[in-house]
């Protein structure tokens, strides 16, 4: 009987092409088109000539990886951080940082004629920070390497596990601008230390708090030792517990308001886009005595409480007990009486919201990246008289604001606020009026 052996694939990966660069997409990759298919490119810009290498080969697209610019475009500039092409927290530091906002209008200009049909959108002014030591928030990844006895501290690197040992990080805000050298010093005195799985840094405004989370037991002294080390810092522990003691929590103040939480909360990372942000939804919603609003994803109320001021009632919902905890605290401590907070998984169904009512004619929305389309699909929008979006997705954004406009909403407003500079975070407010 006759034998047939099937031809075993061959692997494209790691082989280089030459490609002619046509536009950059949401996520700051250049794109280009080769033998039919479209070639998303990292590190590439629209009208260069690139030699680019895969890494990852599909039925209809191909991913890879500029290793050499043949042909470099106006825009592009150095990049500021030695660890810019390991290092997976910045993706665009090559693209000229007064360009980068006009890549981002593009981007979403693209997405919402492909999603909602609107080609024309009502630009505002971007909100925008300093484009260095502007981030107060940070994660850092810890792994003890056998090998050589010590504690490698830095950040993963793009699209990898591996830790990318990072010597300076010129985006954290200034009071850790040295936070690697002092940390990996000290870290590297004792090996009780080398069970710290990663470390959370916050440059909050009464102090910069530096969390370890250590998968075993840490001797108080050793504690104590690293304490005295960096005595500039509050250091706070964790061992999985949660049962993490906080002399006195982080804090910080935007739009007159004083905020706590505590570090396993969402804080908005850049203070200045933080703030202009929130006074930006209070002129544009220009909420009266009369309005009550539905703040949904509220956090600890960031949001909520500037509502409050100015509202009748405010309704926050949030599916992190710890966060609604911190929001109602939040209430108390700026003596807010109209604001209310529930705990509540808004990717179900409303059928138990007790907190929905009928009464609530404004709609703030500022979900995670997956969006709002679950609950909007469920809320009977017709009530609402305006709804302020504020997205940290390009593509959820435009997909939901197809929503909104079917349901008889027209998007008045719209801008870019530049929270993550030199990224390809997008992060937008959307403002739609009832037609």
């Amino acid at each position: 009987m006759a034998q047939f052996f099937k031809a075993k694939a061959t692997s494209s990966k790691g082989k280089n092409l030459e490609l002619a660069i046509e536009s950059i997409d949401h996520q700051g990759r250049g794109v280009a088109k080769h033998q039919g298919k479209v070639c998303f490119v990292d590190g590439a810009l629209a009208g260069e000539r690139v030699k680019a290498q895969i890494q990852q080969e599909k039925a209809k697209l191909t991913i890879a990886k500029t290793v050499k610019v043949i042909t470099p475009s106006e825009q592009r500039t150095a990049a500021f951080c030695q660890d810019y092409q390991r290092c997976g927290g910045c993706q665009l530091q090559h693209l000229n940082h007064k360009n980068q906002l006009e890549h981002k209008h593009k981007a979403l200009d693209a997405l919402f004629s492909k999603f909602s049909k609107v080609t024309t959108l009502p630009w505002q002014l971007p909100i925008e920070s300093e484009p260095t030591h502007y981030r107060r928030a940070a994660r850092i990844a810890c792994i003890f390497d056998t090998s050589s006895q010590q504690l490698k501290l830095g950040f993963r690197g793009a699209k990898s596990k591996q830790i990318i040992e990072i010597k300076q990080c010129d985006v954290l805000t200034l009071p850790f601008a040295d936070t690697f050298a002092r940390l990996r010093e000290a870290l590297n005195t004792h090996k009780a230390y080398s069970s710290i799985s990663h470390i959370q840094l916050c440059d909050a405004d009464n102090g910069q708090y530096v969390l370890l989370r250590h998968t075993k037991n840490i001797a108080q002294n050793f504690k104590d030792e690293l304490a005295e080390a960096l005595e500039d810092y509050q250091l706070l522990w964790d061992d999985g517990s949660e049962n993490v003691v906080y002399p006195r929590l982080p804090s910080y103040q935007a739009a007159q308001l004083h905020f706590e939480f505590k570090l396993d909360n969402f804080v908005q990372v850049n203070r200045a886009v933080n703030e202009s942000m929130l006074l930006q939804a209070s002129n544009w919603l220009e909420l009266s005595a009369q309005d009550k609003v539905l703040d949904l994803f509220c956090g600890i109320g960031n949001f909520s409480l500037l509502m409050a001021k100015q509202a009748n009632e405010v309704i926050g919902v949030e599916g992190s007990q710890s966060s609604v905890a911190m929001a109602k605290q939040n209430a108390h401590t700026n003596q807010l009486t109209n604001a209310r907070f529930y705990c509540f998984d808004l990717t179900q169904s409303l059928a138990q919201a007790n907190w929905f009512e009928a009464s609530l004619n404004v709609l703030l929305l500022d979900p995670s990246r997956t969006g709002a389309y679950d609950i909007l699909k469920q809320l009977p929008l017709m009530q609402f008289e305006k709804v302020l979006y504020v997205s940290c997705d390009p593509v959820t954004l435009a997909r939901d604001s197809a929503l909104l406009i079917e349901a008889g909403f027209e998007l008045d407003k719209i801008g870019l606020m530049n929270m993550f500079p030199h990224t390809g975070h997008i992060e937008t407010m959307a403002l739609f009026q009832r037609r």
